[in-house]
């Protein structure tokens, strides 16, 4: 199994995804939960950890990687966390993301300035 994006796992942990990404998230945390084949519980120290520091990158790699490496030992697993990674992928949609937007304009004379960001649709300039 491909990792989980990273950054998908960061805006997840960090709540940027809205209600649905927290629903999205508390069920990544039930399925790392489960017993594994073996019986044991699963491990959620990688999961805490991003969740305690969402934007850490390498906390969210972390997490990636122990998904993957459980998935390819527990095929039960893997069919729930494919199942789970489509429906968090679709939610993310086309977003950019949270960051911030700064733009500058100088210099000389504008006649017209447009800023934006995440744009969906038509736009249309002049007459």
């Amino acid at each position: 199994m491909d990792l989980i994006a990273p950054e998908l796992l960061m805006a997840l942990a960090g709540g940027t995804a809205g209600a649905a990404g927290e629903q999205i998230w508390t069920s990544l945390r039930d399925l790392v939960g489960r017993r594994r084949s073996g019986g044991e519980p699963g491990d959620q120290g990688e999961l805490t950890a991003l969740a305690e520091a969402p934007g850490n990158e390498k906390r969210a790699t972390e997490l990636a990687a122990v998904l993957a490496l459980r998935a390819r030992q527990d095929p039960a697993f893997a069919q729930a966390l494919a199942a789970w990674r489509r429906e968090a992928e679709a939610l993310e949609g086309p977003r950019t993301g949270a960051g911030d937007v700064h733009n500058e304009v100088s210099g000389g004379t504008q006649n017209t300035v447009v800023q934006m960001r995440d744009v969906h649709g038509s736009i249309t300039f002049g007459g």
